[in-house]
């Protein structure tokens, strides 16, 4: 019995006379992704994309989580495919179902009718399919109220597809549809999430991180590296450049005062940050703050830090509280990873009281007394970059 796998657009249906443009870029990253999984076919029409597998050695379980990972999905599905007569429909459900829906009780059959010149209308399709299972499959019955289990007969124009249990795609956009962010990324469970969120609504996302040799290890790194690749299953690849601010951090230790110490060195990465995002052609900075949760995340702490750049800052988990936000990262697979017990570099130097309401003037003055531009110039010698996939990682050379 021939498969293919359906994915339904979300949102992209409503791009009108654009449509096409983010169809192209789907299906183009869909066959890239594809790559993985075996020999696919990839087509689109009638705002779904068709996965055909091209012989029997492709995974098709593989390809079907990963298009659940794909943005500009809402539902994913596998689907047996006919010849759109009733005849080829009661084969079909004779042969592909049985087995599918062994042990399952009740049923209930929706039909779209997608192709017009199809002589019977939705209700028709129904009722002849549910007779075809009954016939198919023993001691099941009809259950339109709640049954265990929906029959989906879509005919469309290259054929009749049956197939149930879709799945939930991730919706949102195609990423590469709303141009490059460079996702500050800690170690934390809060910018991962940020770096998903914003990948959702078409981004495509480099991250930038930062190091404190050797006050933080290598194995705290790794986990960085580690969380960047959780979330390359939605995005496909990340660069992730890192710089180390050890440096900065002891200078700043030693010339400014202590309970400075969080805002000064925050302003520095935003520096390096929007320096960074220049260089690898990104138009916004990511960060994970969520307004209040921290001392850095005020809102008079998040303008002296602003102050610093002239590009735009998303900030996708402002408004979240901290449940909300670990829900997100227990769904997309990263929860796990964030909260393993290595230092990242905020947690280095962490004053007793951090100023949670800074005085702007007063933080202009202490940073003052360090010079800004070497420091941030000598932390550009240290950088070097990750290529991150879901494969794993290695540095890379651009």
């Amino acid at each position: 019995m021939k498969e293919v796998i359906l994915c339904k657009y979300g949102e992209l249906v409503l791009k009108g006379a654009n449509k096409a443009h983010f169809e192209a870029m789907l299906v183009r990253r869909i066959r890239q992704r594809a790559a993985r999984f075996g020999e696919f076919a990839v087509s689109n029409r009638q705002s779904t994309v068709y996965i055909e597998p091209k012989d029997e050695l492709c995974d098709m379980d593989g390809m079907l989580d990963s298009m659940t990972k794909m943005f500009g999905f809402n539902r994913v599905a596998v689907a047996a495919v006919c010849e759109k007569s009733m005849e080829k429909i009661r084969e079909c459900v004779h042969e592909y179902l049985p087995r599918r829906m062994a042990g399952v009780k009740t049923f209930k059959v929706e039909a779209k009718r997608a192709d017009k010149t199809f002589p019977l209308k939705s209700p028709e399709i129904c009722a002849e399919v549910g007779a075809y299972i009954l016939e198919s499959v023993r001691g099941i019955r009809v259950n339109v109220q709640n049954p265990e289990r929906v029959v989906r007969v879509e005919i469309r124009e290259a054929g009749a597809y049956i197939h149930f249990d879709q799945l939930h795609g991730a919706g949102g956009m195609p990423i590469g549809s709303s141009g490059r962010g460079l996702l500050l990324l800690s170690g934390g469970i809060d910018s991962p999430v940020a770096g998903y969120m914003m990948a959702k609504r078409g981004m495509t996302v480099d991250a930038l991180h930062f190091e404190s040799f050797p006050y933080t290890s290598e194995r705290a790194k790794e986990k960085v590296l580690t969380l960047a690749q959780e979330v390359t299953e939605y995005t496909d690849y990340m660069y992730v450049h890192i710089i180390s601010l050890t440096h900065i951090q002891e200078e700043i230790k030693n010339k400014c005062d202590e309970d400075y110490f969080t805002l000064l060195l925050r302003r520095f990465m935003y520096v390096l940050a929007e320096r960074m995002a220049k260089k690898c052609h990104c138009e916004a900075l990511i960060t994970g703050e969520s307004l209040g949760q921290v001392a850095s995340q005020t809102l008079e702490a998040i303008g002296v830090t602003d102050a610093m750049v002239n590009i735009p800052v998303f900030r996708p988990c402002i408004g979240l509280d901290k449940e909300e936000i670990v829900q997100i990262s227990r769904r997309i697979g990263t929860f796990e990873t964030s909260i393993l017990p290595y230092e990242d570099c905020c947690t280095v130097f962490t004053p007793r009281h951090p100023k949670t309401r800074p005085n702007a003037e007063y933080v202009a003055a202490e940073a003052a007394k360090i010079d800004f531009d070497a420091l941030c110039d000598e932390a550009f010698e240290t950088m070097y970059t990750v290529k991150v996939t879901p494969d794993g990682f290695e540095e890379y050379d651009k």
